[in-house]
């Protein structure tokens, strides 16, 4: 495991200083243009987008060019940890909003905690924020998010005779019990579906793994976690999701558009792929958040998404700044919503997404929002990740608490370097 430096946050902190706190005009540097070097992922802005925010940064900040990198996924975090670490690093960097313990550990990243005010951070979606924000520091700045929603045929449901989508998780049971007819399941959901899993573990006030003393423990024994996978249990026998796999062996969504399935828990666009494979469900497809314990707060998610860092080796900070500034504001976070149908940053920007029901839906769950727990060593555990081996062993009839124990045991091997 990573040695810590407990000297980094005073360090970052420092450099964090000497940002602008603006984004208007930058001081001028004199005749000489700069060069605003921009890592962006694959799939988070159109091109289009991507243009008319550099043309208004660029007509902003005179001198200045913007040049923006498109980045793929695949190794990203071997390269950003690179870039952190070179001479040569890129000003501003977006980066998986679970891959930021990483890279604070690696080093390199430039704490912007005093900036959170200046940057609209008293309304950020909480799945964004909480893994940018390591040890108390926030590193991350919040870009955009997507959760799970659940995904619908009107036609069954109005068989049925259920009359509206469910509020509560009781009426969400009952409602898919009702759904579950001959021929037809009123879910599916795949047994190893973890993401689903740990937003039920977080309605009961429980995690997966907790952070203690600076060590890492799995935490699927408590109480709390085993009451989440008693109803991710029950919730799934509406319906015949294989036990041992998750929902892309078989692809769940080609196994909703061919056959007699009410229910599943998906990204909304998956919709569109939906209806591609099966176009005469065009129309028959509706969203809802999913359903939390009252009727008052939606049922927690897994947050995915985007945030944006910068090196603290980048030779634009000022620019970088109000670049990211400019970037996670309220007009290009409206625009990106409804470009791209993501959820902005800010809980008070969802009406961005009134118009499109699927993402409306998605803005609703992120509400009630989370994110993987925040170890650097994360990314490891999904790779071999032993929640979906006890959520199989408990589908198949093992004893949960004894199952339970074994997964949080291997989980703390493998958060503590040892696994």
């Amino acid at each position: 495991m990573p040695v810590r430096h407990p000297f980094r946050p005073l360090v970052s902190v420092l450099s964090a200083v000497l940002l602008i706190s603006g984004c208007g005009l930058l001081t001028d540097a004199g005749d000489q243009d700069r060069t605003l070097d921009v890592w962006l992922m694959r799939g988070s802005l159109s091109d289009e987008l991507t243009d008319d925010v550099v043309r208004d940064f660029e007509r902003r900040n005179p001198g200045v060019e913007v040049k923006v990198t498109v980045q793929d996924w695949p190794g990203i975090d071997k390269k950003v940890i690179g870039a952190l670490g070179s001479g040569d690093a890129p000003d501003v960097i977006e980066v998986g909003n679970t891959q930021v313990a990483q890279y604070v550990e690696a080093g390199g990243v430039t704490n912007l905690t005093i900036k959170v005010t200046d940057l609209g951070g008293d309304t950020w979606i909480p799945g964004l924020e909480e893994p940018g924000k390591i040890d108390g520091y926030q590193y991350g700045v919040p870009f955009y998010a997507a959760n799970r929603v659940v995904i619908y045929r009107k036609d069954l449901f109005e068989h049925a005779g259920v009359t509206k989508p469910p509020a509560t998780r009781e009426e969400w049971i009952e409602a898919t019990a009702q759904l579950n007819q001959p021929g037809r399941q009123g879910i599916y959901l795949p047994g190893q579906n973890w993401y689903v899993l740990a937003g039920f573990i977080w309605d009961e006030g429980g995690d997966l793994a907790v952070e203690r003393s600076g060590q890492w423990a799995g935490t699927l024994h408590t109480p709390e976690a085993l009451r989440g996978m008693e109803f991710y249990r029950e919730l799934q026998s509406y319906g015949q999701g294989p036990v041992d796999s998750d929902e892309a062996e078989p692809e769940q969504r080609e196994v909703f558009a061919q056959g007699e399935i009410a229910q599943i828990v998906d990204v909304p666009g998956a919709a569109e792929l939906i209806t591609e494979t099966n176009p005469a469900l065009a129309g028959k497809l509706g969203f809802f958040p999913i359903p939390g314990k009252d009727a008052k707060t939606p049922g927690a998610v897994f947050t995915g998404g985007s945030v944006l860092i910068i090196p603290e080796r980048a030779s634009e900070p000022d620019a970088a700044y109000s670049f990211v500034k400019l970037l996670t504001g309220e007009k290009w976070q409206r625009e990106l919503a409804q470009t791209m149908s993501v959820v902005p940053n800010s809980i008070e920007l969802a009406d961005a997404l009134e118009d499109d029901p699927g993402a409306a839906a998605m803005a609703e769950g992120a509400r009630n929002g989370h994110a993987t727990p925040n170890s650097p060593l994360w990314g490891r555990l999904e790779a071999d990740n032993p929640i979906k081996a006890y959520q199989t062993q408990v589908l198949r009839g093992a004893d949960p608490a004894a199952a339970a124990r074994e997964a949080s045991r291997r989980i703390t091997a493998i958060l503590s370097g040892r696994g």
